[in-house]
C-alpha cells in the first residue's frame, strides 16, 4: 500500500486533485478574509456558496451558456450576501445568528427551487470548463500538471490572491479595510466611511463565495444536488482563521484542506480497509485538528463580529 502511495503517479494524481478540491475554497475564504477585514463575520458562507451553485446551475442550464452561468452565480452569491449585510450593518444584528440563519434558509431556498425546476426530472446535466494546459509550466515534474492545466477559473484565483496580497499591503482603500476591522470609530473619525467599505466587502464577499459554489457545477460536477456545498463553506471559514486573516494564509490553509479531501477520496480508490465513513470524516478532522493547532496564535481583527453603530459609546 505505501509503494503505491510513495510514486510520482500517485503524489501527482493528488496534488492534481487536492488543487481541484481546493478551489472553491480558495474563492469563499478569499471573500470571507475581505468582509472579516472590514470587522463582519460571515458564517454563513454555506448558504453564499449554495446560492452561486445554484444560480449558477440554473443559469447555465436555461441559457445554454457557461459564462451566463458564471454570472448567475456571482448574483446569486452576492444577493445572499447582502440579505447578511442588510441584518448585520443596516439592523446591527447578531453576525453569527444571521450567517447560522442564512445557511438554514438558503438550503431549503435552494432545495425547493430545484424541486421545481426538475419538474420531475432526475438528471439535468450543464457543460463544464475544460481544461487549459499552459506550455512548458504544465511539464513540470509533481507541480506542472497540478497547477497548471486547470481550468480558467483556477487560474483567476491564482492571480486573484496576488492581487488581495497587493491590495492589503501596498493600497491606501487596503489600510482603510484594515483599519475598519481594527477600529471602525477611529477610522470613522479619520474620515473613512465605514459603511460604504463595508457594503463593499459583502458585495466581494458575496460575488467571491458565489463563485466558489459555481466552480462546484461548471467545473467539478455539471449538475446541481441538494446540500451540495457539504460544510465547505464552514472548512472556508477555517481556512481563514488558519492562514491568520491573510489572503497568502488562507490559500495555503485551503490546499491543505483540499489535500485532505483529495487523499479520503484516493485512498477510498485504492480500496484501503477502512470504513468509508471514517475516511470521509478525514478533511473534517484534519480541520478541527488545524484549528486545535492554531489556539493561542489567532490575529483576528479586534472589531470582527461586533456591529458598528455611529454615535454610540
Amino acid at each position: 500500500m505505501l509503494q503505491q502511495i510513495f510514486t510520482m503517479t500517485f503524489l501527482t494524481a493528488f496534488l492534481t486533485a487536492a488543487v481541484r478540491m481546493a478551489v472553491p475554497l480558495i474563492y469563499a475564504g478569499l471573500g470571507e478574509t475581505f468582509l472579516e477585514k472590514a470587522g463582519i463575520l460571515n458564517i454563513g458562507m454555506e448558504g453564499v456558496m449554495l446560492g452561486g451553485a445554484f444560480f449558477s446551475f440554473a443559469g447555465a442550464f436555461f441559457s445554454g451558456n457557461i459564462f451566463i452561468g458564471l454570472l448567475c452565480g456571482m448574483l446569486g452569491g452576492m444577493a445572499v450576501s447582502a440579505i447578511h449585510g442588510y441584518l448585520c450593518i443596516k439592523l446591527s444584528q447578531n453576525q453569527s445568528v444571521s450567517g447560522i440563519a442564512l445557511n438554514i434558509f438558503m438550503l431549503g431556498v435552494t432545495s425547493f427551487l430545484y424541486k421545481l425546476m426538475s419538474a420531475g426530472q432526475s438528471y439535468q446535466q450543464v457543460t463544464t470548463l475544460s481544461a487549459i494546459e499552459i506550455p512548458l509550466l504544465s511539464k513540470i515534474p509533481l507541480v506542472g500538471n497540478a497547477f497548471f492545466n486547470q481550468d480558467i477559473l483556477t487560474y483567476l484565483v491564482y492571480v486573484l490572491v496576488v492581487l488581495a496580497v497587493l491590495f492589503y499591503k501596498k493600497t491606501g482603500a487596503g489600510l482603510a479595510f484594515t483599519a475598519i476591522g481594527e477600529h471602525p470609530r477611529a477610522a470613522d473619525a479619520a474620515g473613512i466611511p465605514v459603511y460604504r467599505y463595508q457594503w463593499a466587502a459583502i458585495a466581494v464577499n458575496g460575488m467571491l463565495g458565489g463563485i466558489g459554489g459555481a466552480c462546484l457545477v461548471l467545473v467539478q460536477l455539471g449538475k446541481f444536488t441538494e446540500n451540495m456545498i457539504s460544510g465547505r463553506g464552514y472548512i472556508a471559514l477555517a481556512a481563514v482563521i488558519l492562514g491568520r486573516y491573510t489572503p497568502l494564509g488562507m490559500f495555503g490553509a485551503a490546499l491543505v484542506f483540499g489535500g485532505a479531501n483529495a487523499l479520503q477520496i484516493r485512498l477510498q480508490a485504492m480500496g484501503v480497509p477502512l470504513p468509508t465513513q471514517a475516511l470521509a470524516m478525514l478533511p473534517y478532522i484534519i480541520t478541527l485538528v488545524a484549528l486545535l493547532g492554531s489556539i493561542g496564535k489567532s490575529s483576528e481583527p479586534e472589531a470582527l463580529g461586533i456591529p458598528y453603530v455611529r454615535g454610540s459609546r
